[in-house]
């Protein structure tokens, strides 16, 4: 596995991989190079990410940089966690075969003055609370497009709305990239693994255990009544985030995924295909993320 710092010898380095591997096989497909974008402190939910990029492509690049301008003025760009020697190992464990772990100063030079703007679907859910956020990210995910020119880039379903936004830029500006959507990984307890989990304390790590449990009272809910309403699902949300004394809920929410649009309170699930049940809520400090989805068949096979 190789580590490297800068654009250019990322570039040369993957030529030459490129070529050899072109050289060593007779496989007319071509070589298919897998990114998995990372802002590091590596847990299994990554190596998840890392496990497909492996089984399907033949050059897996592991990208870890903590992307400042995707952080607000008062977000935790200087405390997120690092630690960049154990995500090496992570990372070799899993077979990668280039960590790209590039400075600041190395992807952006000199300030900042194209960015790319993803309409519509930013504005809402992380993107309301988070102005500007979703511009951070769909210009530093452009950057490492552009730098490694992947087939395939992994991205984990925890984070929903990023895959929807970054699925929506791909496709508005033909970036010949398959973005491949990955499932959620949890502990087994049920809370969504996190970078920012280590924030948390022993007690609010337990509070946030509400999270997962209303999405499943969702899912419950859903099986059981085939006439539920976007209203009632808000409200089995908030009614079961609300048992944690330190929750602070930012949003608990359906909407139609990808798109994004929010559902009327009188609407039901089952007149819909795909739908996206997020939450995030601040437990302290920390603000915390997850999402299920759920399917047309899941609904109307009730019916």
């Amino acid at each position: 596995m190789k580590v490297i710092r800068t654009i250019a010898e990322l570039r040369q380095e993957l030529n030459i991989m490129r070529k050899n591997h072109n050289n060593d096989t007779s496989d007319s497909r071509g070589v298919v190079v897998g990114l998995v974008p990372t802002m590091g402190y590596l847990h299994r939910g990554h190596a998840s990410l890392m496990q497909a990029a492996r089984q399907q492509s033949d050059i897996v690049v592991l990208s870890i940089f903590v992307n400042p301008i995707q952080f607000g003025p008062n977000e935790d760009f200087d405390s997120y966690p690092r630690d960049e020697e154990r995500d090496l190992a992570v990372a070799r464990a899993e077979g990668v075969d280039i960590v790209f772990s590039p400075s600041v100063e190395e992807m952006y030079p000199q300030p900042t003055q194209t960015t790319i703007t993803v309409s519509g679907i930013t504005e809402r859910l992380c993107g309301a609370s988070r102005p500007g956020h979703f511009n951070g990210v769909t210009t530093v995910v452009s950057k490492l497009f552009n730098i490694v020119q992947p087939q395939k880039a992994f991205f984990g379903m925890k984070d929903a709305q990023q895959v929807a936004v970054i699925q929506q830029m791909v496709h508005d500006l033909n970036m010949p990239v398959d973005v491949v959507p990955c499932p959620i990984v949890r502990e087994e307890d049920g809370l969504a693994l996190s970078s920012r989990n280590v924030y948390l304390s022993s007690e609010l790590r337990q509070e946030a255990l509400v999270l997962s449990q209303a999405l499943r009272a969702v899912q419950e809910a859903v099986a059981s009544n085939t006439a539920i309403t976007a209203k009632d699902i808000r409200h089995i949300l908030r009614e079961h985030i609300s048992q944690s004394v330190h929750a602070v809920i930012d949003y608990a929410e359906i909407q139609s995924f990808p798109s994004l649009e929010p559902l009327a309170d009188d609407e039901e699930l089952k007149a819909y295909g795909d739908l996206l049940i997020a939450l995030a809520v601040k437990f302290g400090k920390t603000r915390l993320i997850d999402n299920i989805r759920i399917q047309k068949m899941e609904v109307l096979s009730r019916v």
